[in-house]
């Protein structure tokens, strides 16, 4: 009997061992794939890189961010995995420049970005820190961020024919509620065991950072618009 105990602890530690092995990976290569996203965004910005726009610009930006998808999950086991992944981020730096354009068009441009970076990487700490030391359990939380995600997406491709800052900003609120309720949940998966590749959690992690950022950034631009 003692042996079983001895033998239950061994595996404990073990998988403890792994999640923090994956929980610490995970934060490094989301750290450096900031890297490829700003270079990304430097150079829309500097060279003008023109994206397109609307409907077609929207089915274009999902074609690609799919085929993205799907190879970092068919190589999330190999070295190839990591290299598609940053290369992902400079893509959806690039896919910044139209934002950060019409952001930096403002007096006090370079302040909202900034302020924008700062209070997604504050809303990311405290709640991945959070979602670490509870024991709530946020797993049920799964298909129900799905559906939101999918409702804004097609409120955010109505609003392209809409064009409705009103409910822009409704979007963007619920961006920042949606994507953080995910920090939570992908953060405790890879806590609990439940995901255990660093590289796919760094792209579920990536998309929430991201998403966040765009959406705070919008809001800011749009507060600056009107003042």
């Amino acid at each position: 009997m003692q042996n079983v105990h001895h033998f239950g602890s061994a595996v404990a530690t073990d998988n403890a061992l792994i999640r923090n092995r994956v929980l610490r990976n995970t934060y490094w290569l989301l750290a450096l794939s900031m890297i490829p996203t700003v270079l990304g965004a430097a150079i829309g910005v500097m060279f003008g890189v023109p994206i397109p726009r609307g409907f077609l610009g929207a089915l274009l930006f999902m074609g690609i961010a799919f085929g993205f998808f799907y190879a970092i999950e068919k190589n999330k086991d190999s070295g190839l995995g990591v290299a598609l992944l940053l290369g992902f981020t400079f893509f959806m730096g690039l896919m910044l420049t139209p934002l950060l354009q019409r952001t930096l068009g403002f007096a006090n441009g370079g302040t909202l970005i900034m302020t924008a970076f700062g209070g997604t990487g504050a809303i990311f700490a405290s709640l991945a820190a959070y979602a670490t030391v509870t024991k709530r359990d946020f797993s049920m939380m799964g298909k129900w961020l799905f559906a939101a995600v999918i409702i804004l997406v097609l409120a955010s491709i109505a609003n392209v024919f809409l064009g409705m800052s009103a409910l822009s900003i409704v979007i963007s609120v619920l961006v920042i509620a949606v994507f953080s309720a995910y920090i939570l949940f992908d953060v405790q998966q890879i806590v609990n065991g439940g995901e255990t590749n660093y590289i796919s959690a760094t792209l579920a992690l990536y998309l929430d950072v991201y998403n966040i950022f765009t959406a705070l950034l919008n809001l800011l631009g749009l507060a600056g618009d009107r003042e």
